[in-house]
């Protein structure tokens, strides 16, 4: 199961080099571009979960999966966030919404959380198993 967690924990760092966001006439953004502090966070936290992988610490490793997904639906919500708060300028809300709606996201966040959580269901623990 350890192979699985590494592969997995492989997902979520090659991940943040994909295209995350889509933003019309800039391009597509990956971690490093949509924020610094958050791609750096997400390499920490990977890093911290390698810790775990490799010294068989089941319960750090878990923990450092869970934050990573907590910090991917925290990136989503401020993405959104910020796309609406972008076009506030627009007087009315319905073309705030439509302008926002333009910012899209890509396949990127499909091997991030899939990663996250093949770290988080992968248990590297030993199973007991009775002797006969």
């Amino acid at each position: 199961m350890k192979n699985i967690q590494i592969i997995g924990l492989f997902w979520v760092v090659i991940g943040s080099f994909l295209p995350l966001v889509h933003v019309p006439v800039i391009g597509s953004w990956n971690y490093w571009q949509v924020d610094h502090f958050l791609a750096i966070t997400c390499w920490i936290f990977s890093a911290g979960a390698l810790f775990g992988i490799l010294n068989n610490k089941g319960k750090i490793t878990k923990i450092f999966a869970v934050l990573l997904i907590l910090l991917f639906l925290f990136t989503l919500f401020a993405i959104k966030v910020q796309a609406f708060q972008y076009f506030s300028f627009m007087p009315f809300k319905s073309w705030q919404e439509k302008l926002a709606g333009i910012v899209k996201l890509r396949w990127g966040w499909i091997v991030e959380f899939l990663g996250a959580f093949m770290i988080f269901f992968s248990n590297s623990n030993k199973t007991n198993q009775t002797q006969i």
